[in-house]
């Protein structure tokens, strides 16, 4: 009996998947637990394996395709001894008279697809969470225009943007002329990631009221910190003690005291939370992704430094798991180990903040009434105005460059 392999469940709001690669053609033997099929989501790649040892069949979907949740993607069949010669031989036969018949409805078949792109968007192009959601708001696609999904399909994201900003929704017109490309260009489709990427990052523009403000750290304290005990951590860790989690554990003292940017608007609603689970930003070969340190408030220096290296390592080697990229309630971005020395980060929303730290560098700074050479750090606080005030926002970053500054604030905490 032919066992169905469909997509599975992919993590919290995953809805679709694209089929990025076909590890194993019909036909093939494959072993229990051996991957088939390579699937993109929005997050991460994901790869399907077999159930049981068998004979792949044919394949659902093609590369690039677009997959919802649960869809079938192959069937594998037994490998008993016995059933292959039976099923060649049965074979021929489907061929023997079907074929006359069945060629006209096959050459038929491709009328109605020929038409089907006409209308630019119609309900039908809208994935379903799109589509449910589009239902209880009383929206209409040609309301939303065209999508930002394969194809032109709406997404959730899509009607989260109108439901924001309808003013910028994309009307159905006549699409865009296709640009002629220089002979030295190369034009390269972009991957599900990246796109996604792009999407979230608008949203959050569209959505948001952010606003950041900024500081500077001096970072003697925390140098000094770090060369005093360094030798030591290892020793005792087997990991060195770096700055994020310095950064971090001042974080979570600032979120404790100012609750509000660690919370998130859920409709007319607010939600605190008396955890933080930390987002920290790792680039990876396809893009930029953001896994969670779960409760991070109860974690400490080793376990955070372990808990982010795991993550780098899995970032570069795309074996980061789907669970691992969500639930975050607050995140943290280093563009300084780029060289960056001053930027805006955009929120990952829903979330209400995020922390951006940069280069350090030497400058010279007033202490005392005197210039001196310091060790220094710009940090940014981009932040959802409609839940976290000014006063707020600046606080909270004031308390992290203290509590960075002086690492001895947060074992007496104050």
């Amino acid at each position: 009996m032919s066992v169905e392999i469909k997509v599975p469940t992919l993590g919290e709001s995953v809805t679709t998947a694209t089929v990025a690669k076909w590890l194993k053609q019909p036909g093939e033997a494959v072993q229990a637990d051996e991957p088939i099929v390579e699937l993109e989501t929005d997050k991460v790649s994901v790869e399907v394996s077999a159930p049981q040892a068998g004979i792949l069949g044919p394949q659902a979907a093609k590369e690039d395709q677009e997959v919802e949740v649960g869809a079938l993607l192959t069937t594998l069949e037994p490998a008993k001894a016995g059933a292959a010669p039976a099923a060649k031989a049965a074979a021929p036969e489907k061929k023997a008279e079907p074929v006359a018949a069945a060629a006209p409805a096959k050459a038929a078949a491709p009328a109605p697809k020929a038409a089907a792109p006409a209308p630019a968007v119609d309900a039908g192009a809208a994935l379903p969470a799109a589509r449910k959601m589009m239902a209880e708001n009383g929206l209409s696609a040609q309301q939303l225009g065209a999508g930002t999904g394969l194809g032109g399909r709406i997404t959730k994201g899509d009607v989260l943007g109108f439901l924001a900003n309808p003013q910028a929704a994309t009307p159905a017109a006549a699409p865009k002329p296709p640009r002629n490309d220089d002979p030295r260009e190369e034009r390269v489709k972009m991957t599900r990631l990246r796109r996604t990427i792009a999407r979230r990052l608008k949203e959050a523009q569209n959505t948001a009221a952010m606003l950041t403000t900024f500081n500077e750290i001096d970072m003697s304290g925390a140098m000094a910190l770090r060369a005093e005990y360094q030798d030591s951590f290892v020793k005792k860790h087997g990991v060195k003690l770096g700055y994020m989690s310095i950064f971090s554990r001042a974080v979570v003292a600032a979120l404790k005291e100012f609750p509000a940017i660690n919370a998130e608007i859920d409709g007319d609603d607010v939600i605190y939370r008396d955890f933080v689970n930390l987002g920290i930003a790792v680039g990876g070969p396809n893009g930029l992704v953001v896994p969670v340190i779960r409760d991070a408030d109860k974690m400490s220096y080793a376990e955070i430094e372990k808990t982010i290296a795991g993550f780098g390592k899995a970032a570069r080697e795309g074996t980061l798991k789907l669970d691992q990229l969500s639930g975050g309630t607050f995140s943290i971005t280093n563009g300084g180990i780029y060289g960056s020395l001053l930027s805006t980060p955009i929120l990952n929303a829903p979330q209400s903040g995020i922390l951006g730290m940069h280069s350090i560098q030497e400058r010279p700074v007033a202490v005392n009434g005197q210039v001196v050479i310091r060790p220094m750090m710009y940090i940014a606080l981009s932040y959802d105005h409609r839940i976290v005030d000014g006063k707020e926002a600046v606080s909270f970053l004031v308390r992290v460059k203290q509590n960075v500054e002086d690492p001895r604030r947060l074992l007496i905490e104050v």
